[in-house]
């Protein structure tokens, strides 16, 4: 059970263009906080907001999320969110041995899929698009990702969940960083994959903390 005492604040944009819509990190903190039963409030932040003073000394790059709970103030995504399952049995195994290998998991998503996946996503943003010459550099990320894909899926094999027979905070990250492919097929022709973030991307905490996201942006939206 949670230890928390005080509503956590989670800072989040008042709105971002539709393709980064769904998927800012604060989704993850969000549905976290969803999977544990804690409710939250939101910090919603313009550009101006991410330049204050005030909110650099909470989260010194100005990005989100960042939690505020109990005295505590965190940011960086991954660190809130393991800080959340650590009082949540709901996120986080008692057994020490499936804890470890849950955190092991949570890491490898953030550490060795995600970063690639990233450069990616940049590459595509970028103003113009790539250079001409960076396409042998897209390619070789392409394959850096495959190559970590297979063996994601490898890994899973028949299994519904990372680790122990069920939902952890390492699904949770991981799926988080899969979603971030969602305008390739690099999961969806791997259908173990493919299956996997359905199957995870269905629990009713993804769902509430999804729509709770997606509200703010259709609330703030720019009027034309």
């Amino acid at each position: 059970m949670s230890t928390t005492t005080t509503v956590p604040k989670v800072s989040a944009f008042r709105w971002v263009p539709p393709f980064a819509q769904g998927l800012v990190r604060d989704l993850r903190v969000r549905w976290a906080l969803e999977e544990a039963g804690q409710p939250y409030e939101q910090r919603l932040l313009t550009r101006d907001d991410q330049k204050s003073e005030e909110y650099r000394r909470l989260q010194p790059f100005g990005q989100v999320p960042s939690l505020e709970a109990d005295g505590v103030a965190i940011f960086e995504s991954g660190a809130i969110v393991l800080h959340i399952a650590q009082s949540s049995e709901a996120l986080m195994p008692l057994d020490p041995a499936d804890r470890a290998r849950t955190q092991t998991w949570m890491f490898a998503a953030l550490n060795t899929v995600e970063p690639m996946i990233s450069m990616l996503n940049f590459m595509v943003m970028m103003p113009g698009g790539a250079p001409e010459g960076a396409k042998p550099v897209r390619d070789a990320v392409l394959a850096a990702i495959g190559t970590r894909l297979d063996v994601l899926a490898k890994e899973l094999g028949t299994r519904d969940y990372l680790v122990a027979d069920r939902f952890t905070a390492a699904d949770l990250l991981m799926v988080s960083v899969l979603r971030a492919l969602r305008n390739t097929d690099l999961v969806k022709s791997r259908p173990a994959l493919a299956a996997y973030q359905a199957r995870i991307e269905e629990r009713p905490a993804f769902q509430k903390a999804l729509a709770a996201q997606m509200r703010v942006f259709e609330e703030n939206a720019p009027q034309t």
